[in-house]
């Protein structure tokens, strides 16, 4: 009988909630953000339960973003790199767009840092400025998560002759 008397409560607290305009919550789990809307028969059907907005999205969306800035050649530090390229070579291997990103994503805000290397001869800081700019409008559009900050970290310059001595290393070996 006492259970019966307890559900009964919480199904009235339920619907009195719903009815006093339940706004929702947002809950942080490692690794993800779930944002938890409104309940009840009455509110929209857009509104009704949970979006869940895990790590690797925002590190996808803000690596691809800082990939579209022209002037930007790679991303990562010089290890990472090394094993992309290797992975790149693999039949069948993918590019890891989110080489060179670090994320830390919170209830409502995140905070992405990027490790890139950029063309010679291009101005560093309009580089940094447009890649800050760009991934903080996708990453925004995209989840709707406020980005506080965009720490841009510049490892390497790409030079001209980068590629022909690769080119040349190729050749010699048969």
């Amino acid at each position: 009988m006492a259970t019966q008397e307890s559900t009964s409560k919480t199904a009235a607290t339920a619907s009195h909630g719903a009815e006093q305009g339940f706004t929702g919550t947002v809950q942080t789990v490692p690794g993800s953000t779930t944002v938890t809307g409104r309940t009840g028969a009455a509110e929209p059907a857009a509104t009704r339960g949970k979006t869940s907005i895990a790590d690797v999205v925002v590190v996808k969306i803000a690596g691809t973003a800082a990939r579209e800035i022209p002037g930007v050649h790679d991303m990562g530090g010089g290890l990472s790199r090394t094993i992309g390229a290797v992975r790149d070579r693999v039949p069948g291997g993918r590019p890891n767009v989110g080489r060179g990103v670090k994320v830390e994503v919170g209830e409502r805000q995140t905070a992405i840092d990027l490790d890139i290397v950029v063309e010679y001869g291009v101005p560093i800081t309009d580089v940094a400025h447009e890649v800050r700019e760009n991934v903080i409008a996708a990453v925004e559009r995209i989840t709707g998560l406020e980005v506080v900050e965009v720490n841009v970290a510049v490892n390497d310059v790409r030079l001209p002759d980068d590629d022909s001595a690769d080119s040349a290393g190729e050749t010699r070996v048969e």
